[in-house]
């Protein structure tokens, strides 16, 4: 179910329900953007600067929550603190701490040196392979991990619900019939080379260069915010992301392999979860991307080709 995102109606909201919850008055409120799963605004308060993020789908709060306190609970990668959270038939807000820096998603940083984005590489590395030390005892929702594998999992939860939904927007002409049998290939050779990880770990979701903060004259690492996973997961599923947009610039995908080598075909693998996730905002009232969908598949069909189907 979708609820309230629009600027007007949170900007009444969001203040009011600060008051409720922190007992502050909001000095100033500014929207700074937004993605697949909400809206963010910075709001000034007596004391501090804070994050309220508002949600687009009933239930992205809850989830939200649950990984930013596993994260903190269980790592010292800075993320941000929850101060509050609240949701009803209406409206879903999340309140969390602001964590200082822009993300690297700015062309500015395209332009540091190359031994800096190396650098700045290994920090983001660092602190993810820390996320990824973290282990379930089943593969699933953070919340109620039920699975014990994992390509069961994401056949289950992903593939079949996903191209299902693919397909009947492409019987009604609101997705690309060449899209679909892209994706369609790619989850039958998926399933001929899908192999079960070591065990279930605690992922990030959506590790993108927007979603990592960095100082903008020195390139260190602030922190991470507006993870999207929720789940325990293949360590793998969380890496497409690194080369989403220009991650590759950045060199995080390479550091990640050099740190902790992939499995057999994983850049196929990857590939597709990274198709897949994107051609699914589109069912999911999520943002769609056309350039990065169409990245996607791109680097899809450059995996297929590799493997000679």
């Amino acid at each position: 179910m979708s609820l309230i995102i629009d600027n007007k109606t949170l900007f009444t909201l969001i203040p009011e329900k600060i008051k409720e919850y922190m007992n502050l008055d909001t000095l100033s409120i500014k929207f700074i953007g937004g993605g697949s799963n909400g809206k963010a605004f910075r709001c000034t308060l007596p004391d501090k600067s804070i994050v309220v993020k508002a949600f687009r789908i009933e239930g992205m709060m809850e989830k939200e929550s649950a990984q930013l306190r596993a994260i903190k609970e269980n790592t010292s990668v800075a993320v941000p603190e929850i101060y509050f959270s609240c949701s009803d038939s209406r409206v879903a807000l999340l309140g969390m701490g602001f964590i200082e820096g822009t993300n690297v998603l700015s062309p500015s940083y395209l332009f540091k040196s190359k031994a800096k984005k190396k650098a700045f590489a290994e920090e983001v590395i660092g602190n993810l392979l820390e996320i990824h030390s973290v282990k379930g005892e089943k593969y699933g929702s953070l919340l109620n991990p039920t699975y014990d594998s994992w390509t069961e999992y994401y056949e289950k939860e992903h593939i079949i619900p996903k191209m299902q939904g693919l397909k009947d927007l492409c019987s009604k002409g609101k997705y690309s019939k060449k899209s679909y049998a892209l994706l369609e290939k790619a989850a039958e050779i998926y399933k001929e080379k899908a192999l079960e990880p070591d065990c279930p770990v605690l992922i990030h979701g959506d590790i993108n260069i927007m979603n990592i903060m960095a100082d903008p004259k020195t390139m260190k690492l602030r922190g991470f915010i507006d993870p999207a996973g929720y789940i325990y997961a293949d360590r793998e599923y969380d890496l497409f992301q690194l080369l989403n947009m220009w991650g590759n610039s950045f060199y995080l995908f390479e550091t990640y392999k050099k740190h902790y080598p992939l499995s057999e075909n994983a850049d196929f693998r990857i590939a597709f979860y990274g198709a897949l996730n994107e051609a699914s905002c589109r069912l999911t009232g999520g943002l769609i991307m056309p350039l990065w969908e169409f990245l996607c598949n791109r680097r899809l069909k450059k995996e297929l080709t590799k493997l000679n189907r």
